[in-house]
Order: C-alpha cells, then structure tokens, then sequence
C-alpha cells in the first residue's frame, strides 16, 4: 500500500512537509516560499516557560501554524486530528492511506529509530509524511532526510504519542481540498506582514527585537545571577534552541530570504532581492554568535565570547532585523 508522495528533502521539517503535501495537490512551491507564506519566522523568549528546566527560547511560530497559515492562505482545506490511543490513531492513519490520501503526523524525535541515535532528542513536534505501508512498516517521508524511509508500526506509534512538552497526542493532518488558482501574490504579502508585525510592533517585550534585546540583558546578567556552571548551561540551551531544534536561528534567516527572492519575482519587486541580501548578512551573525558561545561554553572564553560581549552581538542582531523588517513593511 504506496501512494506516489513527492518526497524532497528540506531544511526544517514542517515547511519540507507543507511545500510536499502542496506539491502532491499540484501546487509545486519551494520550501522557502511554504515558510514565508506560512509565517515561519519568529522569536520569543518566555523565561517563565521551562524546557527541561530552562527558559524557552523559540525561533519559530508555534508548531502547526506555518502549515495551517500556509494551506490556507493558498486556498487549501485541511483536516488536523488528535487520538485518545495509539490503537485509534493508527487505525485511522490505515484508513486514510488505503483511501490514498498522505498524512501528515506530528511526532517526537527521539522514538523514530532512523534518527542516528546522536541525533536524537526529547523534541515532540517534528513533523513527517506518511504515505504508504508494507506490512508492519510505514513508509514515511521525512524531509529532513535524503530519501524515504521506513519505521515500524510501534516505533511510529511510540513517536506519536510522545509525552512531556509539546506532547503530539497523535496529531494527524491533510488536505482534503485544493484549488491551484489562489493568488499567490496576496499570501505573499500576507505572510510578510504577518512576520514583519511579529518583530517589530509586538505589544510585549517578550516577542521578535523587542524580545532579542530582552534576551541579551538577561544573558549579560546569567554569570552574576545564576552563578558560572548555571550560566554555561542556560547559554548551552540558548545555542541547542537556536542551531539544532528545528533548524533555528541562523537557518531560519537563511531560509526567509531565499522567500523573500522569490517573492521579488511573484510581486515584480526588486528591492526584496536587497532586503534578502542584508538578511542573509544577519543569519550569518546569528551563527558567529552560536560559534562564539560555543567557545564560551567549552572554556575557551575570548574577548569576542564574554557574556557581555555575546549579549552586545544579540543587540547588533535585534538592531539590524529592526531595520530589515521595517523596510519589509514599507514594500507591501
């Protein structure tokens, strides 16, 4: 039982998922253009939220959002589902592959047994495809891998229903209806705004520059008010949120400005081609920051890696992407 799912590999797992499920409905559109038009981008600090005992630092929407936002703002119906138990949950996953109709499933990383096991970790909101099974294995598209794969019926259900932060409670979620003739242009300008509002005319300290710089007073202050070893380990998690949870800081820069080319070209404007460039100039300093605090946390402390001197690098990232998603909301 295999449907012919498009299966591409992808930067971050759910805007992979989304641009494959459209592409599957006849809507053939890039990784990059899902997470714009989905409003991928996004930071928050909640120093009140705890993961794993530690502040949530997030660099995305909420998990879900760029697929809901996405599909709907191209015209799309979706169907989103939840289980009691694993036993419904796969049985209704059966049901809609027999129908021939791709799921897809909202899972914890750390049960998938075709993550290498350095790889895996305590994160329940990665996404993947199903599309097919072979007995007691399904035939998954995970887009942050190369090619498919497969992951027996227990394992899977392990995944699904994961427990803790985020628990996927067996989320399952497709696209019951699609017509390919939405106007692309107006969910372009729909997803820019949505992000250019979230990080610069958020109403709470908490949420896009305003929260960045939040973020760097507090980091400024962790050796002094947490004490060294503590103050190592909230930097630590600072980095793993940033450069390893669902692609993260940098990677997120990256992939919105490949958006943002290609909507110069979808609204006929080329000054997003240069809003692009100086985005892409900002990822690369949210990945010096992640490699100079790496040096921090392994003792091997410079001028360039105090704590002061990071949190003065987060003040240049939040100064620059104030600048960048201003100028973003003057062009649409």
């Amino acid at each position: 039982m295999s449907i012919d799912f498009p299966h591409r590999q992808s930067a971050h797992c759910e805007s992979g998922v989304t641009a494959n499920l459209l592409s599957y409905h006849g809507q053939r559109i890039s990784e990059a253009l899902a997470f714009g038009i989905g409003g991928g981008l996004f930071f928050g600090y909640f120093p009140f939220v705890r993961i794993n005992r530690l502040p949530l630092i997030t660099f995305r929407s909420a998990p879900g959002a760029i697929f809901k936002k996405c599909v709907r703002r191209l015209g799309a119906r979706v169907r989103s589902q939840t289980f009691a138990s694993p036993r419904e949950a796969s049985a209704a996953l059966d049901r809609a592959l027999a129908a021939g109709i791709p799921q897809g499933l909202q899972t914890g990383v750390y049960w998938l047994p075709y993550f290498p096991p350095a790889l895996r970790f305590h994160f329940n909101a990665h996404n993947l495809v199903a599309y097919g099974r072979d007995g007691e294995d399904y035939l998954l598209s995970d887009p942050v891998f190369e090619e498919p794969v497969r992951c027996p019926r227990g394992d899977l259900e392990r995944a699904r229903f994961a427990k803790g932060a985020l628990a996927p409670k067996g989320r399952m979620y497709a696209i019951e209806s699609f017509a390919p003739d939405g106007d692309l242009a107006k969910a372009v300008r729909q997803g820019i705004r949505e992000v250019c509002n979230r990080m610069v005319r958020a109403p709470i300290p908490l949420i896009g520059v305003r929260g960045v710089r939040l973020l760097a007073s507090r980091l400024e202050r962790w050796p002094e008010r947490l004490g060294r070893e503590q103050a190592v380990l909230h930097l630590g998690h600072l980095i793993r949120m940033q450069e390893e949870i669902g692609t993260g800081g940098g990677g997120f820069r990256f992939i919105y400005a490949a958006f943002l080319q290609e909507a110069a070209a979808i609204l006929g404007n080329p000054d997003l081609s240069g809003l692009a460039e100086e985005l892409t100039e900002t990822g690369d300093l949210w990945r010096q920051f992640a490699l100079l605090a790496a040096r921090n946390c392994k003792g091997r402390e410079g001028a360039n890696s105090t704590f002061s001197a990071l949190a003065e690098q987060l003040r240049d990232c939040a100064r620059r992407e104030e600048q960048i998603f201003r100028a973003l909301l003057k062009v649409v």
